[in-house]
């Protein structure tokens, strides 16, 4: 028996061998980088994958209690329901309004700080400051600001104007607008300044020698090389701008003045309602406009990044 197994062994080519050792090579890579993915992986299905299908799954019922399928008559159902309407049309147009400015301002300023200017580190120190504020400081800061009796209120008065009720009147998206540009253009810029120090400086000093304006410089260089950059800052000022709630609700409440009512608002009352049909159908109709949003800005991007990698 021993010289036999002696001699299977010997048939064993050098190929097989290789091929056997790099077989176990690759099975032990697979199981150590499956052991280091598993923590990550069980932490998104316990807190992100399943509780997102419960929510589809109380979308599509009566109530938590009865449990009686009724499949898409909660999503008739708040479709038509004016409260949920009015909020959406909030959103919308508070989403349209800030975050193509929170894109273009913090890149104007991005490029203005590029440039050699005399107090350059003090300017942006001044647009980062917003992102250390806590939001309750924040809350206080426009509380005394746009009160009824604060502070631009006794500016406009010292200049004969009226007193204005800012929260509770059709001024009051503005004010919110302004808060989230205050809080999110520092963020933004800091993200376009590095994208533009990224891109080749040869290729700028070609547009250069060839007589290129700067605007064309800007549309047909700077602003391609930036396009990754726009499409993450695009799509995080888009997240930014649902999370004003926040601040919203901590300065006028459940109920604050029409413009100013979004989604948030919504499912928030309809939460502390225990009204889970409609939360979860509103929740789940938030999810599909967003993701049809971020997917266009994705098509965008990656025909502007074929352009520059071609």
């Amino acid at each position: 028996m021993g010289k036999k197994q002696k001699e299977g062994r010997k048939k064993t080519s050098p190929e097989e061998k290789i091929h056997i050792k790099t077989t176990r090579r690759t099975r032990k890579l697979k199981l150590s980088s499956g052991a280091f993915i598993a923590p990550s992986f069980i932490g998104v299905m316990l807190f992100f994958i399943i509780p997102f299908m419960v929510v589809i799954y109380y979308s599509v019922l009566d109530g938590p209690i009865s449990a009686n399928f009724v499949f898409f008559d909660n999503y008739k159902n708040i479709v038509a329901n004016s409260a949920f309407r009015r909020a959406v049309s909030n959103t919308f147009s508070f989403s349209v309004v800030a975050v193509p400015l929170a894109v273009v301002l913090s890149l104007m300023l991005a490029i203005m700080l590029e440039s050699k200017i005399p107090f350059r580190s003090q300017f942006r120190t001044f647009f980062l400051s917003p992102m250390m504020v806590p939001v309750a400081s924040i809350v206080l800061i426009w509380q005394v600001l746009f009160h009824y009796n604060g502070t631009v209120n006794e500016i406009l008065g010292a200049f004969g104007g009226s007193k204005i009720d800012w929260l509770k009147s059709d001024y009051a998206l503005v004010v919110i607008v302004i808060l989230f540009l205050w809080k999110n253009l520092g963020y933004n810029m800091i993200l376009f300044m590095a994208a533009l120090a990224s891109i080749p400086k040869d290729i700028l000093e070609v547009a250069r020698m060839e007589s290129a304006k700067p605007l064309q410089t800007f549309f047909y260089i700077k602003i391609r090389y930036l396009s990754s950059t726009l499409l993450f800052v695009t799509i995080m000022s888009l997240i930014n701008s649902f999370k004003i709630f926040r601040e919203v609700y901590l300065l006028t409440d459940d109920y604050p003045y029409d413009s100013i009512y979004t989604l948030q608002h919504f499912m928030n009352n309809k939460f502390k309602q225990l009204d889970y049909p409609f939360l979860s159908s509103a929740a789940i109709l938030m999810s599909l406009v967003m993701i049809v949003i971020i997917g266009i800005l994705f098509i965008a991007e990656n025909r502007f990044g074929r352009d520059i990698e071609g």
